[in-house]
């Protein structure tokens, strides 16, 4: 797992009111726990070798989280979600135009957005060529690790 991940986790961990957040990803698993009495948290990777039920973390996040946009349930295209927690712009500063708008055609690789996280802004491209159908983010909203941003068609 990527260290940003991780870092990205543990402060969505310290920021909340989130006791203990256990994630898999491929054949890595993280389980972060909040101290009770001290600020810091426990990091433990492990190779997945026993299944564990995650619907507690995925209610706990909807709970978390009812002001998100509703999405179609299946819209037609491609869905860009975001890879990390964190703000999306859609321009790379404030007085420029944004790297995309509804109807723009895209390339494999494109710029669409930049998503801010621990005062890193990380460009997210475009992982199919198409057209912009949606644009499902406001500027300078927060956004959650999987979040739904994007529909190429």
């Amino acid at each position: 797992m990527d260290l940003r991940k991780l870092k990205t986790l543990i402060d969505l961990v310290a920021e909340s009111d989130i006791a203990e957040l256990e994630v898999t990803e491929g054949e890595s698993k993280v389980r972060i726990v909040k101290s009770s009495g001290a600020p810091q948290n426990h990091v433990v990777m492990m190779p997945q070798s026993m299944p564990q039920q995650m619907a507690a973390p995925a209610q706990a996040q909807q709970a978390a989280s009812p002001a998100a946009p509703a999405v179609p349930a299946e819209p037609e295209g491609n869905v860009v979600k975001s890879p990390m927690v964190g703000t999306f712009y859609r321009a790379s500063s404030p007085g420029n135009p944004p790297f995309v708008e509804v109807g723009s055609t895209v390339k494999e690789g494109d710029t669409l957005c930049i998503i801010e996280a621990m005062k890193l802004l990380n460009e997210i491209d475009a992982d199919v060529s198409g057209v912009i159908k949606q644009i499902l983010v406001e500027n300078g909203q927060p956004v959650e690790f999987g979040q739904p941003l994007f529909v190429i068609g």
